[in-house]
């Protein structure tokens, strides 16, 4: 059978996942020669909790194709991730709809633990497909999960009336201390595993099969991360405290408040919007304040994660109790009240958070926070939320938000087809 004809909006699928496309760029679908065994068969640890345990499998791997959404929103969150967004360098849409089919066909070899192509070429003088510091290494859970910025819906690009329903830049928020290079973007990569070297690798050989068509903007490189999902347990952020102990888990949450559902064009339905901030904390001077006064901060104790109104870290709080001397137990402007949905009007968003460190800063102090990364089917849920934490919050004494993007990121494709493919249709 022959390939179909290209129409006058694009190139067909059949051409962009098969044909020469992916020749012409060197990627090898389904190439042999990728990664072999689990380089640590067998090596599980397991740490009980309230919530069930937390067991760390380098073997696991995740689909690519075939599920509802992308992986690694709903997925249980892995302890490593890679972040970084690119501006687009080219004007054509075409070349935008031939990356997200090559990206598609590599995230799919990625995710199961192999190459995008031979590392060593047979010429003496070739240059490799793949970069090959994951060989021998285990998928570790690996997920690559893809954004596509608001500059793509626009005249520009010939998409304007694909742009899905809510889909816009963020407001100016109270919080804001925005340095431009560390914002913005066209394009989103968010590769998370449980090894490092594995997260890295994906972003780098992307990266590369990028050149041309987008490039780098910013990075982050995050790790021990700062939310929990379903059965995990509540990892600690940076500041010693528990992060994430309300974070959606249930699957009716998720339909309710993460997946695009019955507005906005066919092609974008499934997807969410995904939010993501560079929040930069002032660690010596967190490190420097009473512990009692710490708790203030986040309406919670260090140590066990409980509400200060009393109970265990997963006792809903009580943000009308009071103490001896009447007032509340709870401050108001603490974290946990401003970002509590029983304050916010039911509003509730899915957090994906992790660690970074950039080492020290140039008054030789440390440069580390929190890179927080949302998912929510308004952009607005967000906003609403981070105004009333950016106006009132007692952290704001301790953190800035440095750097932000905002990216809509559509569901998994079916085998044999591509990232948003319903865009150039």
């Amino acid at each position: 059978m022959s390939s179909p004809t290209p129409d006058e909006k694009g190139v067909s699928r059949r051409s962009l996942l098969f044909g020469g496309a992916a020749a012409a760029s060197g990627l090898v679908v389904g190439a042999a020669g990728g990664v072999g065994g689990a380089y640590a068969a067998g090596l599980h640890s397991a740490e009980p909790t309230d919530e069930g345990q937390d067991v760390l499998d380098l073997s696991a791997e995740h689909a690519f194709y075939g599920e509802a959404e992308q992986a690694g929103i709903r997925t249980s969150q892995q302890r490593y991730c890679v972040y970084m967004t690119f501006d687009m360098s080219s004007p054509l849409a075409r070349d935008l709809q031939v990356l997200l089919a090559r990206w598609s066909g590599a995230i799919a070899q990625l995710m199961k633990g192999k190459t995008i192509g031979q590392v060593e070429p047979n010429r003496v003088d070739g240059i490799g497909v793949d970069t090959g510091e994951a060989l021998d290494l285990a998928p570790a859970g690996l997920t690559v999960t893809v954004g596509l910025g608001a500059k793509l819906f626009t005249d520009q690009y010939g998409l304007a009336a694909k742009k899905p329903t809510l889909m816009r830049e963020l407001k100016a928020l109270p919080s804001d201390a925005m340095k431009p290079e560390l914002s913005g973007g066209d394009l989103s990569l968010q590769a998370c595993a449980d090894d490092p070297q594995v997260a890295y690798h994906a972003i780098r050989d992307l990266a590369r099969m990028a050149k041309g068509t987008a490039a780098t903007r910013w990075t982050v490189m995050g790790f021990g991360r700062a939310s929990a999902g379903k059965g995990q347990s509540t990892p600690r952020n940076l500041m010693g405290y528990k992060d994430g102990t309300r974070n959606l888990k249930e699957d009716v949450d998720f339909d309710k408040f993460v997946w695009v559902k019955d507005s906005g064009p066919a092609w974008s339905q499934g997807g969410s919007y995904q939010v993501v901030r560079k929040i930069q904390m002032n660690i010596e001077n967190w490190d420097a304040d009473r512990v009692s006064d710490q708790n203030a901060v986040f309406g919670r104790e260090k140590q066990a994660g409980a509400p200060l109104s009393g109970g265990h870290e997963f006792t809903t709080p009580d943000f009308h109790a009071t103490g001896a001397d009447g007032t509340p137990k709870i401050s108001p402007t603490s974290h946990v009240a401003l970002a509590a949905h029983e304050n916010n009007g039911g509003i509730k968003i899915l957090r994906r958070g992790y660690n970074y460190t950039d080492g020290l800063n140039q008054y030789g102090l440390l440069d580390a926070g929190l890179l927080f990364i949302s998912y929510q089917n308004d952009p607005a849920h967000f906003e609403t939320i981070q105004a009333k934490l950016g106006s009132s919050d007692r952290l704001n004494e301790y953190i800035s938000h440095i750097g932000s993007g905002i990216f809509f990121v559509p569901a998994a494709p079916k085998q044999g087809h591509y990232l948003a493919e319903g865009l150039f249709a």
